[in-house]
């Protein structure tokens, strides 16, 4: 027998079952959300040990196309793919960067970032969508009518579709509201050819949109309420154990807006749990901005209810989404996980995402709000100085590179530059030059003396 998955309810009073490359996304019988579920009792004829030297032997070689960080693990993503259906751009391997000095000065010396930005798009939806296109290509070769993929996005999901599909010969249409994603973020999708759609509204008018347009035409939907970039993405925790030489972190720190990569990164670990891959789990603090904060304010109420809200206006643009679609399936990782979820203001966010760019980072501002929020907890005593911390970065910084501008030139509207950093503009004088030098870096040296000693 060879390894199988396939979609079920998420309703266990339900659990309606589907097959993998069916053309659905909400269970037909009760409306539920779906999620892809694995025959675990194939999986575990293989022992642990074995599947740790699987992967390792796979994990960034040259067979095709099982170096990916996605593909080294098919038989626990999506074993029915065929090779030749595969679109990978060498996805996952990203590096876990230990934080030795951000760490030291907020006082938790174990701590590391991993950086998912450093990706073939410059963020994590790389890790879905080379599944989901994957499973479409797979689709349209076996005769199903989908004409284009689509999604609603604030700037890397567009980008990841529109990179993956451009690879696959498959048009991609892109929802974006107007005026809310940054430059880098709407080049990457016109480069790579999508249907670019610039509508006046928000994410979550844009989400609505999508979802109407794919019920009514054959248009297959991109978003994180199809479960099969789940798949891909719950992949991040699994290689962050792999890079630890199969150890697990006390501590892992994402930034949430939808919520897909929350649950995802449960995901993972609990079927390396139920395989004996690893023999515990980590706890999980899911970071939000204030101005987007649902999931928080349900947290204060025990999650006993949730109220969407209207997502303000906030840096961090790519969690900026009021109505998630994946609450339910969060909720019930972090009810699993001892989770912790705390927000972050617009202040607290841009300096900490400019600090940790004072010590070698450059991240994007959606890590800065996981950044912050983890300050916050080390500060409170809730995350111990002793403990192994990972945060998740979601992207590259170059797709902010006008709002990091911005900052250090104290332009951004209720924001101080608490770390700004301008240029020094000078005449061409050797002498002007040696003297501002010695100045700048005397202030620098002091600097790193007082914050020693503190």
């Amino acid at each position: 027998m060879k390894h199988r998955c396939w979609f079920q309810c998420i309703d266990p009073d339900c659990g309606e079952k589907y097959e993998i490359f069916e053309v659905i996304y909400r269970c037909r019988k009760c409306d539920e959300l779906l999620e892809v579920v694995h025959d675990e009792a194939r999986l575990a004829r293989t022992g642990p040990e074995s599947w740790k030297r699987l992967f390792d032997d796979r994990i960034r070689s040259n067979k095709w196309p099982y170096g990916s960080g996605v593909w080294c693990r098919k038989e626990m993503v999506l074993p029915q793919l065929s090779d030749e259906s595969t679109v990978s751009m060498y996805e996952g391997g990203s590096n876990l960067f230990w934080a030795e000095r951000f760490g030291r000065e907020i006082g938790l010396p174990d701590l590391w970032v991993k950086q998912c930005g450093n990706s073939h798009t410059g963020s994590f939806k790389d890790l879905g969508m080379t599944v989901l296109v994957s499973a479409v290509k797979e689709m349209r070769s076996h005769g199903e009518d989908i004409p284009a993929v689509a999604c609603a996005s604030t700037g890397d999901t567009s980008a990841a579709l529109a990179a993956y599909c451009a690879a696959a010969d498959i048009p991609a249409v892109v929802l974006l509201p107007r005026n809310k994603v940054s430059l880098a973020q709407l080049v990457q999708p016109i480069s790579n050819g999508a249907i670019v759609l610039s509508l006046d509204t928000d994410f979550d008018g844009c989400m609505e949109t999508v979802q109407e347009l794919t019920k009514r035409e054959n248009i297959y939907l991109a978003n994180s309420m199809n479960s099969l970039r789940i798949e891909g993405q719950k992949t991040v925790g699994m290689e962050i154990v792999q890079q630890f030489d199969w150890q697990v972190p006390d501590t892992i720190v994402i930034p949430g807006g939808n919520l897909g990569n929350v649950s995802a990164l449960g995901k993972g670990f609990l079927l390396m749990e139920k395989l004996g891959i690893i023999d515990r789990h980590p706890r999980i603090v899911v970071a939000q901005a204030e101005h987007a904060n649902p999931l928080y304010l349900a947290y204060k109420k025990g999650f006993k209810e949730f109220e969407a809200v209207t997502a303000k206006p906030t840096l961090a643009s790519a969690i900026q989404i009021g109505n998630p679609v994946s609450y339910k399936k969060a909720v019930r990782i972090l009810q699993h996980f001892e989770g912790i979820v705390e927000q972050a203001s617009e202040q607290e966010l841009a300096d900490a995402s400019a600090h940790a760019d004072r010590t070698g980072m450059f991240n994007c501002p959606h890590t800065g709000v996981a950044l912050a929020v983890l300050m916050k907890l080390v500060k409170r005593g809730e995350i111990k100085p002793d403990e192994r911390v990972v945060v998740i970065s979601t992207a590259h910084g170059l797709k902010f590179a006008d709002q990091k501008a911005r900052y250090h030139q104290n332009a951004i509207e209720g924001v101080t530059g608490t770390f700004a950093n301008e240029p020094i503009e000078l005449p061409n004088d050797v002498a002007r030059v040696q003297e501002t030098l010695r100045r700048a870096i005397g202030e620098k040296q002091d600097a790193s003396s007082t914050a020693a000693e503190q």
